[in-house]
Formats: C-alpha cells, structure tokens, sequence
C-alpha cells in the first residue's frame, strides 16, 4: 500500500467517524498511537471535517450576530491547529528522510509533503460531501447530473493528486529532491504583529 493509500482510509475513516453523530462540538476519539503517523493523519482529517462544518454554518444569513462572531473565533482557532499539525507532518518526513544523501542536481518542490496531503484530507472531504449530493432525494435531477460530473473530476483529481504524493516522496528518498519547509508566520494570529491587537 502506498502512503496516499494509507492516508484516504485513514482520511475516510475520521470523516465516516465525524458523521455518525454529525455534530462540530463532538469531542474527537482518536484511534490510533498518538506518537505515530497515522494518529496525526486521523486528527488532520478530523480538524478538516469540523472546520467544513464550521464553515458551513457561517453561512447562515439567518446567523445571530453573536453565534457568528464565536463561530469566526472558533474557525481562526481551526486554521491555527491545522497549521501546526501541517508542520507537525512534515516533522514527520524530514525525520524520516533525515539519513538521505541528498544529489548535488536535486531540486526542492513548489510545496513540501505535508502540504501537499493537507489538500489530499480536504478532497478527501470534498469528495464525501459532493458524493452526498449524488445521492439526495429531494433534489433536481440536474442536481444530481451535475454534482455527478463534479464528484468525477474531484475522483480524477485525486488520483493525479495521489500520484503526485507519492512520486514527490519516492524522489526525496532517493535524494533526486530534498525539503525546505517555511514555518507559517500567520500575523493577524500574533498581538505582536496585528495592528489592531497591538495597539490596544
């Protein structure tokens, strides 16, 4: 199995688990060893899920006030996690690939490997909920049509996405590519660094 196998059933496993009770305040049951890969995948597609919710209901127009201001705080606090647990994961690769010898001709990639499955958890859930559509009774039949050619491509997607994965990993094993991985510096998070914060 390779690992983007790995990660869309780890991925379908904590999304499949959000929506047995498909609620955002359900506290998280994480399964697997929390020193291991696979307990940061699980918790990576799990922030993801909470926050698609989180991100659906701020679009209530019939919103209170009050609840959408929480709800914005709670969807900052997400980004904030989901940050870290991205640099958390490539942690994870630049120990892992530590002892590479990396080639004098190697080059770096666009983005680093957890980035890079951080856009596999989200179609991961992109496709769950656009499959969803596929499947809804109360909807048109060009609804239903048209949610179908979507959730073709999004499929298409994620095997090229896959690949992409994969193959970025094998070169970096084999020190054809190495990682350089930029720390999020997110301002608007800092009262150091956001106007507003600080000058209170």
């Amino acid at each position: 199995m390779s690992f983007t196998e790995h990660c869309n059933e780890i991925f379908s496993q904590a999304i499949r688990d959000y929506h047995i009770t498909d609620n955002v305040d359900t506290p998280i049951n994480n399964p697997y060893d929390r020193d291991s890969i696979e307990n940061r995948l699980y918790l990576k597609c799990w922030i993801d899920t909470v926050q698609w919710h989180f991100e659906d209901l701020i679009r209530d127009p019939h919103i209170v006030p009050e609840d959408g201001m929480s709800l914005k705080r709670r969807i900052d606090r997400s980004n904030q996690d989901r940050t870290d647990l991205v640099e958390q994961i490539d942690s994870y690769f630049r120990q892992l690939y530590s002892d590479v010898k990396v080639q004098e001709d190697a080059t770096i990639n666009t983005e680093s490997p957890a980035w890079a499955v951080d856009r596999l958890s989200i179609l991961a859930l992109k496709i769950y909920h656009m499959k969803e559509q596929t499947e809804r009774t109360d909807a048109s039949a060009e609804h239903i049509e048209k949610c179908k050619s979507k959730l073709a491509v999004l499929l298409e997607q994620q095997v090229d996405l896959c690949s992409a994965i994969d193959q970025l990993l094998e070169d970096i094993k084999a020190g054809r590519k190495y990682m350089k991985v930029y720390r999020q510096m997110k301002m608007y998070n800092d009262p150091a660094t956001n106007p507003i914060l600080y000058k209170k």
